[in-house]
């Protein structure tokens, strides 16, 4: 009995890591490069224009969405379901991630965004850890 707990301890962890989903976004390399302000003044609103509809692989499925969001994240309009894509830039933030807060935003009511950089976790509530405002309901 004492061998099959001490293999069961030794290999629990080992099949746990490997039934860990592979990240959506490949690992940064090098340095990143963030928006600064003067970028910003240069984007047209909004500064991430729509790809329109697609169907995007979400979570081993093809999901369709409304918008997908790339290249510089800041001011815009999303509704229905937005997916994010790895290669968003926003600005640098120093403690908390507030890289929206000084972006002109709008997500309406309702919207479900997947976010790449987060293994496509969908979020309900908007990107209020990101704009330091509270969500609306």
């Amino acid at each position: 009995m004492n061998k099959y707990l001490v293999l069961y301890f030794a290999l629990g962890p080992m099949l746990l890591v490997t039934c860990q989903p592979a990240p959506v976004c490949p690992a940064p390399t090098g340095t990143p490069h963030y928006l600064t302000l003067s970028e910003l003044e240069e984007l047209p609103f909004p500064s991430n224009p729509s790809s329109g509809p697609a169907e995007i692989e979400i979570n081993g499925k093809m999901t369709s969405v409304d918008q997908v969001v790339t290249g510089p994240l800041c001011n815009g309009e999303w509704k229905g379901t937005v997916y994010v894509a790895c290669d968003v830039q926003v600005f640098e933030w120093k403690e908390q991630p507030l890289f929206l807060k000084d972006c002109d935003l709008s997500i309406e009511p309702g919207t479900v965004v997947y976010v790449a950089a987060h293994n496509d976790a969908p979020y309900y509530n908007g990107c209020s850890c990101h704009t330091s405002t509270k969500p609306e309901h």
